[in-house]
């Protein structure tokens, strides 16, 4: 055996992916967990990982002179959350309350913050294939917390996703929440 027919294996090893077997597909990122709800007729889903609980809705407290998505604070087992109305903070004008709407407690940026929803729907699964890229809107409309659309078929129902950074979101100047050198 040559020299170069010694090598050759070496350098197909030195080729394939790593954790990739040869002839084995390609490999994709793995699924992306969302809490989905919904604000109005729309859909949302944001990373599981950044919930806390889901809770009921209960009126909280209000601070003055906040904007009126910042819906106030509440005492939640000793730690004062803030609460922010999501639908009023999206420009959706009914933001009623009743028996499905809740508040979801979220962990960003070390911190503790409820958004108020309509309704919680379900968790999901969304592979790499399901989310398609955010669209591009002009300088009038601030889309940047928006990181994509899920597109899942559940049985004969299509259900299209608008997917959140919740983080970014939270943690943005208008919202006034926490300081801006946390981001």
């Amino acid at each position: 055996m040559s020299a170069i027919e010694d090598i050759e294996p070496a350098v197909r090893a030195v080729s394939v992916p790593f954790g990739a077997a040869i002839g084995s597909p390609p490999v994709h990122a793995p699924p992306r967990e969302c809490l989905t709800f919904r604000l109005g007729a729309e859909e949302y889903g944001i990373d599981i990982l950044r919930v806390q609980e889901i809770r009921g809705y209960e009126p909280p407290t209000r601070i003055a002179d906040a904007p009126a998505f910042v819906k106030g604070v509440l005492n939640l087992r000793g730690v004062i959350v803030p609460i922010v109305d999501l639908r009023l903070k999206f420009g959706f004008e009914n933001a009623g309350f009743d028996a499905i709407t809740v508040t979801v407690v979220l962990n960003v940026a070390g911190r503790t913050v409820g958004a108020v929803v309509d309704s919680v729907s379900d968790v999901i699964q969304l592979n790499s294939d399901q989310i398609k890229p955010a669209p591009e809107f002009n300088t009038a409309v601030d889309a940047s917390y928006i990181t994509g659309i899920g597109a899942l078929k559940q049985g004969e129902v299509d259900r299209m996703l608008i997917l959140v950074d919740i983080e970014q979101l939270m943690t943005s100047a208008d919202m006034g929440l926490l300081r801006a050198n946390l981001h």
